[in-house]
């Protein structure tokens, strides 16, 4: 599919309003994505926003891949297409995308049955619609381990896993903390001086006092 070769005026009329809504945010995607990935080309200093950029059009072009006469409901087309260009796809690994999508359309038809549907008889994406497809995408990610849903709940049971193996020390009842001990060298060195001064006390009065020989 060619962006800037248009065919827009031919097709949109033929196509429902669901499908005009997302299919103008997609030629924009793709062609920022074309015309980006040939600059990234001859630089590897990306900034943020050219890098996403760069992943919306990658999960974008995956998205466009349909297997050999295995022609797609224009409905589910329809999901898959705004999952895309809403950016619900950027953080799913670009080699699952295939995987994402058949299981995303299993997930929808099991536990939301009217979704579909809905799209074909209203033809067009209104804010409920939109709401719901918002709920149950996040709901397929979460549950299929998709994305960064997955990697949180990965980080959050490695940190789990982190405290849990964290063992308590162990201190032995004859041992004692430092303070304690520098506490006690403390005390038996202010004993021994205060036995020092008693001694150089006693010897003090000796010397002063008169012997009985020399008073007599």
């Amino acid at each position: 599919m060619n962006a800037g070769i248009s065919v827009s005026r031919v097709g949109g009329a033929a196509q429902i309003k669901a499908m005009r809504q997302v299919a103008g945010k997609l030629r924009i995607d793709l062609a920022q994505y074309r015309e980006l990935a040939a600059f990234a080309q001859f630089s590897s200093d990306l900034d943020k926003a050219t890098r996403d950029q760069l992943t919306r059009g990658e999960k974008t072009t995956e998205i466009l891949k349909q297997p050999q006469y295995e022609p797609l409901s224009v409905e589910k087309q329809v999901v898959i297409i705004w999952a895309a260009t809403s950016g619900l796809l950027d953080d799913v690994e670009t080699n699952k995308i295939a995987e994402f999508e058949t299981g995303l359309y299993r997930h929808l038809e099991s536990g939301y049955e009217e979704l579909l549907p809905t799209i074909v008889k209203d033809k067009v994406l209104s804010d409920e619609t939109i709401a719901t497809l918002e709920k149950a995408v996040a709901e397929f990610k979460r549950q299929g381990g998709y994305g960064k849903a997955d990697d949180d709940a990965k980080a959050g049971a490695d940190g789990d896993a982190a405290d849990a193996d964290v063992t308590p020390v162990e201190v032995d009842a004859d041992d004692k903390p430092v303070e304690a001990a520098v506490e006690r060298d403390t005390e038996l060195a202010e004993e021994a001086a205060a036995d020092v001064a008693g001694g150089d006390a006693e010897g003090d009065a000796d010397a002063v006092a008169p012997s009985d020989e020399a008073k007599s």
